[in-house]
């Protein structure tokens, strides 16, 4: 009687250990089939901002980490050098001309992100996703053009740039009749709602440490289910604000206090995801909305060498740093050359998630199997460099890129320092041909050298002005979709 008591317990352990096995395997099948996702998306930071893209003088350890266990691409570009047309880029997966948007979004600008258009939110949300968005919106400066209206469960941030308040970059109070001194207190919102309003340096000072403890809490709130957790750091972007554990840390003044204090962000979601054993479930990206404002000088990052800036459409405006990482899947440490963009995030995190794509044309392409190791799968070969309201102002095509006609920004002026801004100001530009394999810093016209490329190149340039249209040539696109109204 007791050998049969035996058997029946163990019976009883091995049904209980096989059912703890298949309930282990089933939630990593789910979890493969449906892995968190975090994108991190960094305000103004430069190309060369940090270590693995040649940053010297910061120790980078977290962005450094994220690189050697996963993939580091050296031709990513951000769709525009300014803030709310790539934000609007980056989560629908379009051109933001193709959305009627244009310009950095003032607290008084009347067009907002139209909420028919579906963004990375909404669709991993109708897939059983949690949402949520930390930080800086900038696609809508209130309700109900905010994210919870764009497929985001929850938000705690700004919903623009904070410098748009009534203070000057170094921290004093604007004088009467400055523009600024028009705008509010900066706005902290909770949902729809304001909850505080940052007034101080101080004030600012403290949003990189707040976002990163919501980012953590999110993790560990919802560790048992999908989730897609979007943070967009409103640093580095001018007005430069670090927190009393970082400020005066760098060698290189706050700019790099600022960059250190990012990188320790990065370094708490990290060791979040490690302690509840989440990274081989998590598709980690790290990235920024476009290069350094330049004519702040030593408050302005680094483009490595490329030329010119945010507010131009020089590769110095858009090719930014990017960083996946999804250990066991994509592989540890590697280097990508090929050319992407932040319109590629949508479709590819779709791809991975198992989401269905939005149901109105979008411009991203879908890089999962790059991503996975396919050297070879054909992805992106042609980017359309728009600016300014809607100029279609260079067009590149794999290592080439043709810069047309029109006026640039340049910041070949005065630099500023310590928070006081500089000059720059605006110059013809001529059609030219620049090979950016061998001249990243776009230096050398080799037009006349190569005039097949330069009537290939032409081609999708008038593809792009049938398709989008092109202020420079009065030409009005077929396929543009309109902007919501701000009453």
């Amino acid at each position: 009687m007791e050998g049969l008591t035996n058997q029946i317990k163990l019976k009883e352990i091995i049904f209980t250990i096989c059912m703890t096995f298949a309930s282990v395997l089933v939630f990593a099948q789910a979890n493969n089939k449906h892995p968190n996702v975090i994108i991190i998306n960094m305000d103004d930071m430069g190309y060369a901002d940090i270590e693995p893209y040649g940053m010297t003088g910061i120790a980078t350890p977290n962005f450094n980490k994220a690189a050697e266990q996963g993939m580091r691409f050296t031709h990513f570009n951000a769709v525009q050098a300014v803030c709310s047309p790539s934000r609007a880029g980056l989560l629908t997966g379009c051109y933001p001309n193709r959305l009627g948007l244009a310009h950095a979004f003032s607290p008084t600008t009347k067009i907002a992100l139209n909420p028919s258009e579906e963004t990375i939110a909404s669709l991993l949300k109708n897939a059983g996703y949690k949402t949520a968005m930390l930080g800086k919106w900038h696609l809508g400066a209130q309700p109900p053009f905010l994210p919870l209206n764009y497929g985001f469960d929850s938000f705690y941030g700004i919903p623009y740039s904070h410098d748009y308040w009534p203070v000057n970059y170094d921290g004093k109070p604007v004088e009467e009749g400055n523009p600024k001194a028009k705008h509010p207190p900066l706005p902290i919102y909770e949902g729809d709602k304001i909850v505080a309003t940052n007034t101080t340096l101080d004030d600012q000072a403290a949003l990189t440490g707040v976002l990163t403890r919501k980012a953590v809490d999110f993790i560990e709130n919802n560790k048992k289910q999908p989730f897609f957790l979007y943070l967009a750091h409103p640093m580095p972007h001018v007005p430069l604000a670090a927190s009393k554990k970082f400020k005066g840390k760098s060698d290189i003044g706050l700019f790099g206090d600022v960059i250190m204090e990012l990188d320790w962000s990065i370094g708490e979601i990290m060791n979040t995801l490690d302690k509840h054993n989440l990274s081989e479930h998590t598709i980690l990206i790290i990235t920024s909305d476009n290069g350094p404002w330049i004519r702040f000088g030593n408050h302005a990052g680094s483009t490595g060498g490329l030329r010119e800036g945010k507010g131009t459409a020089w590769d110095g405006g858009t090719r930014v740093p990017f960083i996946v990482r999804w250990p066991g899947k994509i592989k540890a440490g590697s280097v990508n050359s090929r050319l992407m963009t932040n319109l590629d995030i949508l479709p590819t995190v779709a791809s991975f998630t198992h989401s269905k794509l939005p149901k109105n044309r979008i411009d991203g392409l879908n890089f999962a199997d790059l991503l996975l190791g396919n050297s070879t799968a054909a992805v992106r070969e042609v980017f359309y460099y728009y600016y300014d309201a809607n100029n279609l102002k260079a067009v590149r095509y794999k290592n080439w890129k043709l810069v047309l006609p029109s006026n640039s920004q340049t910041y070949a002026g005065t630099l500023g320092k310590d928070g006081v801004p500089g000059s720059s100001q605006f110059l013809p530009v001529k059609m030219a041909l620049y090979n950016l394999a061998h001249d990243p810093g776009e230096i050398y016209d080799v037009q006349t050298l190569y005039p097949e490329m330069v009537e290939k190149i032409m081609q999708y340039v008038e593809e792009a002005r049938a398709d989008l249209g092109d202020e420079l040539t009065k030409r009005k696109g077929a396929n543009v979709r309109e902007a919501a109204q701000i009453n």
